[in-house]
């Protein structure tokens, strides 16, 4: 049997045995796990933002003094104001910045966007 063949079986084994996440990121070899976690923290959502934040829907909702329904609805939005996602992010203890990337040029830094006047 192949080398490739017996990783194949290997990992088949291990997906079939694998109950949730935490399990299958765990029998991935270190640098394959490091990649995972890398690329995940690239495409989070403002939900796992605020969940990484430890706060609650409520919690949040309660710093910036609207209702949890308001943070559910922001957190399933696609498209919003600047200023709305500069509120979200400064409500969890962070900051917004928003930057431009070019081929060839290092990235700009865009100020005074989204704050309030």
């Amino acid at each position: 049997m192949t080398r490739l063949m017996q990783s194949l079986r290997r990992w088949q084994k291990v997906l079939k045995m694998a109950k949730n996440l935490t399990d299958v990121m765990a029998a991935l070899p270190a640098a394959r796990r490091q990649r995972v976690t890398k690329r995940a923290m690239e495409l989070a959502t403002l939900k796992d933002l605020r969940v990484a934040s430890q706060q609650t829907q409520a919690d949040l909702a309660a710093t910036l003094g609207v209702g949890q329904v308001t943070i559910s609805r922001l957190e399933k939005r696609s498209d919003m104001l600047l200023s709305t996602l500069r509120h979200y992010v400064e409500g969890m203890g962070g900051t917004l910045q928003l930057v431009a990337q070019f081929p060839n040029r290092p990235p700009v830094v865009i100020e005074h966007l989204g704050l309030d006047k």
